[in-house]
């Protein structure tokens, strides 16, 4: 095992890089932009280094890194990955890049600083890979809250329209959702033996109601961050505010911060209440399937639609969380990955509609397919992957999910598959009313203008298909560091997988 800290230098690159870049002259846009794209490839090559030196077969937690920080609280900064962060943060060296990439014109068209926005971006890829690798409870919950100011300034200060309402509102929705999480935190604390260690706090004994009010503090706030229904209504705000490439990190991002904390904190701190309120989850994950789908159905802002989509995405993650089986777990945490290749895909390729257009309105497109082929052929491939086509890795998430469901609870497994028709209504209709038909008199300049894929939209949009359509038909890479860390997982929450029913055969026949 490498004593190189990966994981506090891959936490603390971008913070350094994004220093460096808003420091930058204001009138050096360009320059801005190559040192921030430079850093963020620098930070997925250390994101390589990581995934090289995690032995799928070795301990539950590695690449362990640990400082004292406040031994009055027993606070320490420590940082350690399973196969569930490890994933996590793979996922986001892989996009931030791409995204810095697709956003390279984006904030030329605001008063703001060019510098000072492509800073935030990676600011924000620090506070996600923190709160991803953080093994400290604390720690993770400073990352939990911090994450929010790039993000509010990226919406605020370089949305679109209603971006200071979808700004303020994603602020304090998120807000909320900490500050139940902090009273959780200090009963936590007071109650666990007064340390914030996360294996510490595993084996501590709570009470009956004291485990199940701890749970409900911290699964409030995730269900917020994720968000589950009812708690879903800032998506679609600051989804459809937020530039096209801030986005796809949100929605690709930091919504799985709060079904990975399920996981990692309700779960396994909290076995007994996991259990105890698993209809609650289930319940929420279903009505967000069937509620996210019918909206998004509706839509007629683009940004918005997917917005919804991906409501509708994580009752899928969300059953296959409270479903207590070990491939439905799997799933679930394939589905975190996948939906943010897909979904992040269709982001950055809604975003490069709109750039060309100038709006997200469905209406305002119409028979684009015609002007420009490519980009309509690559946003089909984005919605395809959405809806989970077999052949894309959506749909092994998906099939795990069901399938690991359909052994414990059919009814629910059942109910949850109707959530794959509606998804297939909403993404061919809006691909139908977006680049079939009669082309829009509107498009024609941009026909003039030859902006079909450009080649710098071709080096974003390829990784991200490749990998999509490779971890369709080959998820082995995911799966196997994700199954020890899932199976881990069930094992604290006490849960065994259900032995399969396998029929009597009389001899002879």
């Amino acid at each position: 095992m490498s004593h190189f800290p990966y994981l506090t230098v891959l936490t603390a690159a971008p913070l350094v890089g994004a220093a460096g870049v808003a420091l930058l002259p204001k009138d050096k846009p360009e320059l801005a932009k190559r040192v921030a794209l430079g850093w963020s490839v620098v930070v997925l090559a250390l994101g390589v280094g990581l995934w090289t030196q995690f032995k799928p077969d070795g301990d539950r937690f590695q690449l362990k890194d640990s400082w004292t920080w406040i031994p009055q609280w027993g606070a320490k900064f420590t940082f350690a990955v399973d196969g569930i962060a490890l994933v996590m943060i793979a996922l986001i060296a892989l996009l931030v890049p791409l995204v810095i990439l697709a956003s390279w014109h984006d904030a030329e068209n605001s008063k703001r600083s060019v510098p000072a926005y492509f800073a935030l971006l990676l600011a924000l890829e620090c506070t996600m890979i923190g709160v991803f690798a953080a093994q400290d409870v604390f720690l993770f919950y400073v990352f939990f809250e911090v994450m929010l100011v790039p993000m509010y300034f990226l919406i605020g200060s370089y949305g679109g329209k209603n971006k200071q309402y979808a700004a303020v509102k994603f602020f304090l929705y998120s807000l909320l959702g900490g500050l139940f999480m902090l009273a959780a935190l200090v009963g936590l604390w007071v109650l666990g033996g007064q340390t914030f260690d996360w294996q510490t706090l595993v084996n501590a004994d709570f009470s009956t109601n004291t485990e199940r009010w701890l749970f409900l503090g911290f699964f409030v706030a995730f269900a917020i961050k994720a968000p589950f229904f009812p708690f879903h209504t800032w998506l679609p705000d600051a989804g459809g505010a937020a530039p096209a490439g801030a986005a796809a990190l949100l929605v690709g991002v930091l919504d799985k911060v709060g079904t990975f904390g399920i996981l990692r904190y309700c779960l396994p701190l909290f076995p007994n209440a996991s259990k105890h309120f698993a209809w609650l989850g289930l319940a929420l994950a279903l009505v967000g399937i069937i509620y996210g789908a019918l909206v998004a159905i509706g839509q007629k802002d683009l940004k918005r639609l997917v917005s919804y989509t991906s409501i509708a995405h994580f009752g899928f993650i969300g059953i296959g969380i409270f479903a207590f089986t070990t491939q439905a777990g799997t799933g679930a945490v394939l589905y975190m990955v996948n939906h943010g290749l897909a979904t992040g895909l269709l982001f950055l390729v809604v975003g490069m509609l709109v750039a060309r257009r100038g709006s997200a309105l469905v209406t305002d497109f119409g028979g684009a397919g015609k002007l420009m082929p490519v980009l309509a052929g690559v946003f089909f491939i984005a919605g395809l992957a959405s809806l989970a086509l077999p052949g894309t890795s959506p749909f092994v998430s998906e099939f795990l999910v069901l399938i690991g469901t359909f052994t414990v609870n059919k009814t629910v497994a059942i109910i949850a598959t109707a959530g794959i028709i509606l998804a297939a209504g909403y993404v061919l209709w809006m691909i139908q009313r977006t680049t079939q038909g009669t082309p829009n008199p509107q498009l024609a300049e941009i026909k003039a203008m030859g902006r079909d894929l450009s080649v710098r939209e071709a080096v974003v949009v390829a990784p991200l298909i490749a990998l999509i359509l490779l971890f369709g038909f080959y998820p082995k890479p995911l799966t196997d560091v994700i199954n020890p860390a899932v199976k881990a997982t069930m094992q604290d929450v006490g849960k065994q997988d259900p032995k399969p029913t396998v029929g009597t055969v009389e001899a002879g026949k």
